[in-house]
């Protein structure tokens, strides 16, 4: 494998990369982190507080991962407080109805669009100190990146396997350009929970990419429970 040379990395404005253990939690854990590096300093969003009302909001039950528009909505509107005042629970309770955000002292709400499927969208981005969500379909080498932090190589593609990951640097490996990612996988993951992503890897899986703007200071809509 070729050197790998960054020309840009954001991973000084996040802190150490976090772990959604089982949960189908990945939207919430990147777009929770997106919105708390926009904070700055890092103090960590609470991904349960925004998991459970994008859920809300789709109709969606919290054993189900979350979908972008709802997650989108729920930041703009319902905001996040503090992981500390809703810490992320490692499975959800055995009784659903015990399963709701506790009363919280301060939320922080974020407006947020959603962007191509194009690669170079997530590098434009990148140059300007962004750090887009994205959203992707997974193959079996991204489970294991190599010893310098890169996924490389190709088969078991399915497309039932999304994901969801921050994008938070640009550069080169060899005579590739590649993006580097912070997953929600911990720190055992990759680079200390992040790995560099070819384009010839990720641009054929990109589905969605989402970029969180400016702070929503909006009262949050009355939605059925």
């Amino acid at each position: 494998m070729s050197d790998i040379v960054p020309e840009i990395d954001l991973r000084a404005n996040f802190g150490p990369a976090r772990d959604q253990g089982a949960r189908p939690t990945c939207l919430a854990f990147a777009a929770s982190d997106a919105h708390a590096a926009l904070l700055g300093p890092w103090r960590p969003l609470s991904c349960e507080f925004a998991f459970y009302h994008a859920q809300r909001r789709a109709g969606r039950p919290p054993s189900s991962g979350a979908i972008l528009p709802a997650m989108l909505q729920a930041l703009q509107h319902d905001g996040q407080p503090l992981e500390s005042e809703w810490p992320y629970l490692g499975g959800l309770p055995a009784d659903p109805g015990g399963y709701g955000p506790p009363t919280v002292k301060q939320v922080f709400r974020r407006r947020g669009e959603t962007g191509s499927q194009d690669y170079d969208e997530i590098v434009r981005r990148l140059r300007t100190g962004e750090t887009p969500v994205v959203l992707l379909t997974i193959s079996d080498p991204f489970y294991m990146p190599d010893a310098a932090g890169v996924v490389d190589g190709v088969g078991g593609d399915d497309p039932v396997r999304r994901h969801a990951v921050v994008a938070v640097g640009y550069g080169r490996i060899g005579a590739e350009d590649a993006i580097l990612v912070r997953n929600s996988w911990g720190t055992d993951w990759g680079l200390h929970g992040h790995a560099w992503l070819p384009r010839s890897y990720l641009a054929p899986r990109i589905t969605c990419v989402a970029v969180l703007t400016e702070v929503a200071d909006v009262p949050a809509p009355n939605i059925a429970a």
